[in-house]
C-alpha cells in the first residue's frame, strides 16, 4: 500500500492507505518526489468548483520519477525526472483539440479532478500527461512551474502587450511571482498589486517596478492586468486603471461575481477575459523558458503529513511564492 491524501467529501481530505496503482498499456507508474499545492486545490477542498469523481486524490503539479511504464508506453524509462500538470487527457477530435485549443476540450479530463492526483506517494498517468523537466532546480522548484508557472505564461501570453507595456499583476503568489520575472526579461515595466507588505517586498526584490495595495495609485496606467485572486472586484478595480484597448485577465479556475460597474470603464475597447486551463503548448513553452532563463521559484516547503496547514495558511494568505508538499 501507499499513503495518499483522499478526499471524499468537501472539506473531508484524509490521510489514508491506498493500493499503488499498476500502469496501463501507455501509463507511466511514478513515485512522487512532491507536488504544489495550488489554488485550485484549495477551491477542491472546499467544494467551490464542481467535483466531478469522489474521492479523489487531488494535487496537479508533480515532479515524480519513472518507476516503470506499461508494455505500450514508449515516450520515457525507468529513472526518469518528469513532471505532470492539470490538463491530462483530451479527446483529441474535437473542433478544439484540432486546433491547437485543447484546453477547451469538453472532454478533458485533469489530474487531481478526474484522475488521482500527486498527494500521494506513488500515481499512474498516461504517458502524454507527462512533461520531461529543464535541469537546474531543486525538485520542489520544478513543482509551481507546472500549474502557476504555466497559467500565468498563457495569461501573460494572451495580454498581448505592446513593447515595453505597462502589466498589472492583481495577488502576488505562485503564479504571479513567476510571470513577473518572465515579464521584466521580456523588457515589460511591472506594476503589482497586492495587500501583504511581505508580498510587496517580495515583488520589489524580484524586480516589480512598482508594489502597492489595491487601492493604491500606480506611476501610471496599464496595457493590461492579470488577476490572480478569486475576487471579482480585482477584475474591476483592473479595468479602471487600463490605458485605452487594455484588458483584465482572470487566471483562476473560481472566483466570486464581479460587481456591477459603469460602462464608461469598458468604453474605449478595454476588455475582460480570462484564461482556462493550459494546452501542452504551454506547458512546453514554459519548462523550455524555464531552463533558458533560471526563474527564481520562491517556494514554502510543508511535510507529506501537514497539507491541512498549508491549505489553511493558503486561505489565510500567508504563503509566500509556492507552497510544495514534500512527498519522498
Amino acid at each position: 500500500p501507499m499513503k495518499a491524501w483522499l478526499l471524499s467529501k468537501p472539506l473531508d481530505l484524509r490521510l489514508t492507505d491506498m493500493p499503488v496503482p499498476g500502469p496501463g498499456p501507455r501509463e507511466l507508474l511514478l513515485k512522487v518526489l512532491c507536488c504544489g499545492i495550488c489554488h485550485t486545490d484549495l477551491h477542491e477542498f472546499k467544494g467551490e468548483i464542481l467535483l466531478p469523481i469522489l474521492p479523489i486524490v487531488p494535487g496537479h503539479q508533480i515532479v515524480a520519477q519513472v518507476v516503470r511504464m506499461g508494455p505500450e508506453a514508449a515516450r520515457f524509462h525507468a529513472g526518469d525526472l518528469v513532471g505532470v500538470p492539470w490538463l491530462n487527457r483530451t479527446c483529441g477530435v474535437c473542433a478544439y483539440c484540432r486546433a491547437g485549443r485543447e484546453n477547451l476540450c469538453d472532454a478533458a479530463r485533469f489530474t487531481g479532478l478526474h484522475v488521482h492526483g500527486g498527494f500521494a506517494e506513488f500515481t499512474a498517468v498516461h504517458e502524454e500527461a507527462a512533461f520531461p523537466l529543464p535541469s537546474g532546480y531543486a525538485v520542489h522548484e520544478l513543482a509551481p512551474l507546472l500549474c502557476g508557472g504555466v497559467i500565468g505564461y498563457r495569461a501573460y501570453r494572451r495580454a498581448g502587450l505592446p513593447s515595453g507595456g505597462v502589466l498589472g499583476l492583481f495577488g502576488f503568489g505562485s503564479s504571479a511571482h513567476l510571470v513577473l520575472q518572465i515579464a521584466k526579461t521580456a523588457g515589460h515595466r511591472v506594476f503589482v498589486f497586492t495587500r501583504g507588505p511581505g508580498h510587496q517586498a517580495l515583488a520589489r526584490a524580484l524586480g516589480a517596478d512598482w508594489a502597492g495595495p489595491p487601492d493604491a495609485s500606480p506611476p501610471e496606467g496599464l496595457d493590461a492586468g492579470i488577476v490572480f485572486a478569486p475576487k471579482g472586484a480585482l477584475m474591476i478595480e483592473g479595468l479602471g486603471r487600463l490605458n485605452k484597448g487594455g484588458r483584465i485577465i482572470s487566471a483562476g479556475i473560481h472566483m466570486d461575481d464581479l460587481p456591477a460597474f459603469p460602462y464608461r470603464l469598458l468604453w474605449e475597447e478595454r476588455s475582460l477575459t480570462s484564461v482556462a486551463n493550459s494546452t501542452r503548448a504551454d506547458v512546453a513553452d514554459l519548462l523550455e523558458i524555464a531552463g533558458g532563463m533560471r526563474l527564481k521559484v520562491e517556494t514554502e516547503i510543508t511535510p507529506f503529513d501537514r497539507l491541512p496547514d498549508a491549505l489553511r495558511r493558503m486561505e489565510e494568505g500567508r504563503i509566500r511564492g509556492s507552497a510544495v508538499l514534500m512527498v519522498d
